[in-house]
């Protein structure tokens, strides 16, 4: 039922070494470093690591402990709610010395790596909403919490000067996971059945994404005779997937060929929940 999606990604063997590459390099921070803006708008190294223990909290807290207790309000769209309890969470943590806060990012990391080795990948779990409104596999939530914390890691290997995971071995799955946003990313785009739309990410491969009678499907391959294609170095794609640049952008980046429309609407994925405040918030 969920085979538009593309094939399924296992991240589970990778959560352990994303999270001690994490803590080793907040551990190597300097005091100056903390306090350094990132490419969130008014979050600093700081706010940036406080956030994902906020998002460490509430994925051991609903997923495994099966404890709610937020919920949007009357009439509050999902990404206003998901910003609002995040800049909330990050406000009161401004409180947590740098040293506790690696603390505790440390022991809720773990038991995030551990909890992530329980579940049943190929069961249906909650909506990953970026994907679409429906309910997804579990192996889709699990590369989309890898892929946030990958990327909240990178935002601070930005501000701090110090070098990402980019190796392929990290990026490769990163890339796979921000590109199951574009069959939803299409969804309103009208083409005949059997039209394809190609990304390909240079280093990386390529994405096609093929209209069929019901919706568009994606898949991990090269196609000769797209109807559009849109070739992205790998540095653009993660940074427009995740709003690090505005689409206009990663337009001037990508090299484009065939159906210019369909090429625009595809560099409009965006693989994170996303309001427009330029955060990378929760990714549900």
């Amino acid at each position: 039922m969920t085979a538009w999606l593309g094939p399924p990604i296992d991240v589970r063997p990778l959560f352990g070494e994303q999270q001690a590459a994490f803590i080793e390099l907040l551990r190597g921070l300097g005091p100056d470093d903390w306090t350094r803006p990132t490419v969130c708008p008014g979050w600093s190294v700081h706010d940036v690591a406080a956030h994902v223990l906020g998002d460490h909290a509430g994925r051991l807290s609903m997923l495994r402990d099966g404890f709610v207790a937020l919920r949007p309000g009357d009439g509050e769209a999902f990404p206003s709610f998901i910003d609002r309890i995040n800049d909330e969470w990050v406000t009161a943590a401004r409180r947590i010395s740098p040293r506790l806060l690696v603390t505790l990012l440390s022991e809720a990391g773990d038991e995030v790596v551990e909890y992530w080795q329980t579940v049943d990948m190929e069961a249906l779990g909650g909506s990953v909403s970026w994907a679409g409104p429906e309910a997804h596999p579990v192996w889709l939530d699990a590369a989309r919490d890898f892929s946030e914390y990958w990327t909240h890691q990178q935002q601070i290997c930005d501000a701090t000067g110090r070098a990402g995971l980019s190796d392929v071995r990290y990026l490769e799955p990163v890339l796979d996971t921000f590109m199951r946003a574009l069959p939803y990313t299409l969804r309103d785009v009208p083409a005949p059945e059997g039209t394809v739309l190609q990304v390909v990410v240079t280093g990386f491969g390529a994405w096609v994404c093929v209209r069929g009678s019901e919706r568009w499907a994606l898949r991990r391959e090269r196609y000769e005779d797209a109807a559009a294609s849109v070739e992205l170095s790998a540095d653009t794609a993660w940074r427009l997937c995740t709003r690090g640049i505005a689409p206009e952008q990663a337009m001037e980046q990508a090299l484009v060929r065939g159906d210019r429309a369909l090429a625009d609407t595809a560099l409009r994925m965006v693989s994170i929940i996303h309001s427009g405040n330029g955060k990378t918030a929760s990714g549900a």
